[in-house]
């Protein structure tokens, strides 16, 4: 559930803490097929709109972190997902299944945006704009998103629900960890079942 956003964002153009308090928490901690959970690897979501901007919040226990040590100079980084990551795949129109959009950030602050079709994934100038906070001590990060409506949907209606998955990525073969929120039961890792996509509604009254 996405909750509207109710108060002005910081000074970095992001919600501030007591907003995404009042956003209701998603939390997984199994594997892609619902098993082997991890309390070291628990990932938990929120999500806050406004009509210009989607928000969304990651907050990752991890053991280990494993990154790409380049990227370009805007921290944008192909192959992100081979390293550390959360990922969330959003589904705003319903014109097939196999049309969705997806969204990356490593406990680094690199980043990836990318267009989801039949014929394979393609690269998007979604303008995103992202912040990471890596808390060693308590072995935790903490990456906020936020993505303009424009680049999700041609005509944003808080009425639609969309459809939605979020995944995580930890470790090095073979102990790595692919988390999913809604698991997707491949035999082998793969999170783009977009069968398996929950569903995310927006909630608030439209300032």
């Amino acid at each position: 559930m996405a909750v509207r956003l109710s108060q002005q964002l910081d000074t970095n153009g992001f919600p501030i803490a007591r907003e995404w308090e009042r956003a209701s928490a998603i939390r997984f901690l199994h594997d892609w097929r619902g098993n082997n959970s991890d309390p070291q690897r628990q990932t938990e979501t929120r999500v806050l709109w406004t009509e210009r901007e989607l928000y969304l919040r990651f907050c990752c226990r991890y053991r280990s972190i494993d990154v790409h040590g380049d990227s370009d100079h805007n921290g944008r980084r192909d192959y992100l997902w081979e390293r550390d990551v959360a990922e969330v795949f959003l589904q705003p129109d319903r014109f097939g299944k196999k049309y969705y959009k997806e969204f990356e950030v490593s406990p680094n602050g690199q980043w990836l945006d990318l267009d989801i079709t039949p014929q394979g994934l393609h690269h998007i100038a979604s303008g995103m704009r992202s912040l990471v906070n890596l808390d060693e001590s308590n072995q935790q990060w903490v990456a906020e998103l936020a993505i303009p409506m424009a680049a999700l949907a041609s005509s944003f209606d808080p009425a639609q629900t969309w459809r939605v998955n979020f995944f995580r990525c930890e470790g090095i073969d073979p102990y790595r960890f692919y988390g999913a929120w809604r698991p997707t039961g491949t035999p082998t890792p793969n999170f783009h079942v977009p069968e398996a996509f929950g569903s995310l509604r927006f909630v608030g009254s439209v300032l």
